[in-house]
């Protein structure tokens, strides 16, 4: 692919994700799409030879899409909800191998109908979590850990400067991946998981 190409291609995926950005600020938590180096970091925890499909939230344009793929998962083994209309028409034409869905992230049984008790080899998340209450946070997390094997995780990008998720049973756990200088705005990832000695 050229400069010339790759700079289009930025430029469509900004310009999508400004019309999404206007329609629906409260459900678009950047100001821009994710960076490519912030997408492949995210990306970089999936095991694509784990014979496990992953699972994808708030895709947006696709910049971290493109970068799961590029691990080498098999489209059909990635499922994207996402809940902007808009953004939803761009994924299905931009990725039409791919299982996008349209629905909330907070409705998940919902969303993944037939596939609701799938087990998920992990999860990645973009979903803008600050402007919830910390309740509805924590509920999110511990769904999601409970669709991934033990230890595997659920990385989730924020624009703070700590973890989204706090005070968390005994047995989960959290951890920071990186802190992504080249992403607008500066973005943190973090990472939760849950051990064998999780409490119920």
């Amino acid at each position: 692919m050229t400069i010339r190409q790759r700079v289009a291609l930025k430029f469509k995926d900004e310009i999508q994700f400004l019309k999404g950005w206007k329609r629906d600020r409260t459900a678009v938590g950047a100001i821009t799409p994710t960076s490519v180096a912030t997408a492949t970091k995210m990306a970089s925890v999936v095991l694509p030879n784990s014979g496990l499909p992953v699972l994808e939230l708030g895709p947006g344009t696709g910049v971290i899409t493109k970068a799961i793929l590029a691990r080498g998962v098999e489209p059909r083994k990635l499922i994207s909800v996402e809940y902007s209309h808009d953004f939803y028409r761009h994924l299905r034409k931009e990725f039409p191998s791919v299982d996008v869905r349209c629905g909330d992230a907070f409705a998940l049984d919902l969303t993944l109908g037939a596939q609701r008790d799938t087990l998920f080899d992990c999860v990645i998340s973009a979903i803008p979590l600050l402007h919830l209450p910390p309740e509805k946070r924590r509920e999110l997390v511990r769904d999601l850990l409970d669709r991934v094997p033990v230890g595997r995780p659920v990385v989730q990008i924020t624009y703070g400067l700590l973890s989204p998720v706090v005070a968390l049973p005994a047995g989960y756990e959290v951890r920071h991946l990186a802190f992504m200088m080249r992403n607008i705005p500066p973005a943190q990832l973090w990472v939760y998981s849950k051990s064998g000695s999780r409490h119920v």
